[in-house]
């Protein structure tokens, strides 16, 4: 292994497990709206900027994939919050004991580009209908708040009818074998469905209601060519048409809409992402890149700022985002 990767390695490792360990308790900072995801980041928790609310939030582990509810959609994500992954089996004997000998690990990717998924294209065209390519997929549920395994499960997408999904699942190790079905709720982005238990939630709120969502999520990082899935805490954007402006050069205070027409957007989900902060060995506990301010544009063209100013309660826990932010 190169020099570089090596270091690289063991830097990720030791900061993913700074997640899991106790850290320094640092202040906390008193003023603007604190996002309470925790201090083992179990919640994720949607955020309306109009009206300074957290509008819905769940447990992070409740669910393992989302089920696209756009009129031509078909996309299914992983649950990233619970650091998931898929191999891709090929046509192979489904409900029959399999293992991970050898599978190639495929991840969702941070910035929300639909065509790159870790299940990808699992079907093609028969008619007006979506068939399934018969491919055998495992699921790895990743890992809870706590960093315990979620387990593996096999899973088979059979079709897209009706604007109902159907699939099958079951233990890798071969087991019961379940039957699944999700509806399309068009007022919400994805529905999502947990493979434990075989139910479906309604995590998302109504898609046009919130701007942000504060959540635990898999991103990949590189070593030149190289990618690295790593787990991170941040913000993602909705994904109806928000874009997103970085801005290092001008204080929070100073920036006005003629400065923020001139910034240019982007449509990533991870825009604001995680970066905001960092973990220093040094402290034992996050620092705040004072520096980052981000302009977020809505599809109306309504703009706001905003910046972090805190990421601990009063009682030193982290897992406690404060956020500042006005309307230009």
């Amino acid at each position: 292994m190169k020099t570089g990767s090596f270091f690289l390695c063991l830097i990720m490792a030791l900061a993913f497990q700074s997640c899991f360990k106790k850290e320094k308790m640092l202040p906390a900072n008193p003023r603007g709206d604190t996002i309470p995801m925790t201090e083992n980041y179990l919640y994720q928790l949607y955020f309306n900027l109009d009206s300074g609310k957290v509008i819905k939030s769940n447990v992070k582990t409740l669910s393992d994939l989302g089920f696209e509810c756009s009129g031509k959609g078909w996309h299914v994500l992983l649950n990233t919050s619970d650091f998931m992954k898929a191999a891709d089996l090929g046509e192979v004997a489904f409900g029959q004991v399999h293992d991970t000998l050898g599978v190639t690990w495929t991840f969702d990717k941070s910035d929300g580009n639909p065509d790159s998924t870790g299940i990808g294209r699992w079907f093609t065209i028969s008619g007006s209908d979506t068939i399934s390519n018969n491919h055998v997929y495992i699921i790895n549920r990743g890992m809870d708040e706590l960093g315990n395994d979620l387990g593996l499960y096999q899973v088979i997408f059979d079709s897209l009818k009706n604007n109902t999904f159907y699939f099958r699942h079951a233990p890798l190790k071969g087991g019961t074998i379940v039957s699944g079905a999700v509806h399309k709720q068009p007022s919400v982005n994805f529905v999502w469905y947990s493979i434990k238990s075989g139910v479906t939630w309604n995590l998302e709120p109504p898609k046009a209601t919130y701007h942000l969502l504060f959540t635990q999520y898999t991103t990949l990082l590189y070593d030149g060519t190289i990618p690295y899935p790593y787990l991170v805490t941040g913000v993602l954007t909705n994904r109806m048409g928000l874009e997103v402006a970085m801005d290092t050069l001008h204080a929070f205070s100073s920036i006005t809409r003629d400065i923020a027409s001139g910034f240019t957007y982007s449509t990533n989900l991870d825009a604001i992402g995680y970066n905001w902060k960092y973990y220093s060995f040094k402290t034992g506990g996050y620092t705040l890149s004072l520096k980052n301010c981000y302009v977020i544009r809505n599809n109306a063209g309504l703009l706001y700022k905003l910046h972090f100013i805190g990421f601990y309660n009063l009682k030193g826990q982290k897992g406690y985002p404060v956020i500042e932010y006005e309307h230009l």
